[in-house]
């Protein structure tokens, strides 16, 4: 009844639409405890892509949790084997991001639009034959940390985009000015997961290690000694 009446979550979850993902049994989350918004490939427009309007659901979102709800969480969620991410590693190529083609097909033009950024993000780790950290933003442009992808080599390249996805939407996110006083007073916090869709494990970014960390009976005490730290 109390949740039915008056809910209280503590999250805004964005993650895939695969039908694979139910968040709320591997976040062990109940009803009423997070707002969950679901698309292809996990994807937060960034701010510039709108000009007077943001004419699309994922800020709505945004707003109605962290503006009208007083959220202070929003998390991104990507996973292995997306659907989403294997065909923006194939829009490198002309023959499949052409004009004619994002015409025919919303997928495409939707990942070409919103994606572009990950895209050329992953590029960068491709040049430095995938050793070298990424930089990326944070709450605002002064808070920028480093990334090392799947620097143990476990995943697939295509795994390896999901992964800078999920933390290429930070900085989408970042760019609402409607959040922006929140975030800059650390008062709303944006955290990355990743979800391995054949094993079942949930990786935690921590900006401490620089690198998605297996949630387990090891890592769990460091993971949450730097969520308190750093995110209380």
């Amino acid at each position: 009844e109390r949740v039915r009446d008056n809910p209280v979550p503590k999250a805004v979850f964005f993650t895939c639409m695969d039908s694979r993902m139910i968040p709320t049994r591997f976040t062990e989350t109940d009803v009423g405890d997070m707002f969950v918004v679901r698309n292809a490939g996990n994807v937060i427009p960034n701010s510039h892509h709108f000009l007077d309007e943001y004419t699309t659901n994922e800020p709505a979102a945004l707003e109605l949790g962290c503006v009208v709800n007083d959220v202070r969480h929003i998390i991104v969620c990507g996973h292995s084997d997306c659907k989403a991410m294997n065909l923006l590693y194939k829009l490198r190529q002309e023959e499949h991001s052409s004009k004619d083609q994002r015409r025919i097909s919303p997928l495409k033009a939707w990942l070409c639009t919103h994606a572009h950024s990950s895209l050329e993000k992953f590029q960068q780790l491709e040049l430095t034959g995938h050793t070298q950290p990424l930089l990326f933003q944070g709450e605002s442009p002064m808070r920028k940390f480093v990334a090392y992808i799947d620097h143990e080599n476990r995943f697939s390249i295509e795994d390896k985009l999901s992964q800078i996805n999920t933390l290429q939407q930070l900085q989408n996110i970042s760019s609402y000015g409607f959040l922006k006083k929140r975030l800059e007073n650390y008062d709303l916090h944006i955290h990355a997961l990743w979800f391995d869709i054949y094993t079942g494990d949930i990786f935690y970014f921590s900006r401490q290690n620089k690198k998605f960390v297996e949630v387990n009976e090891f890592t769990l005490d460091m993971l949450t000694k730097e969520v308190k730290n750093y995110y209380s």
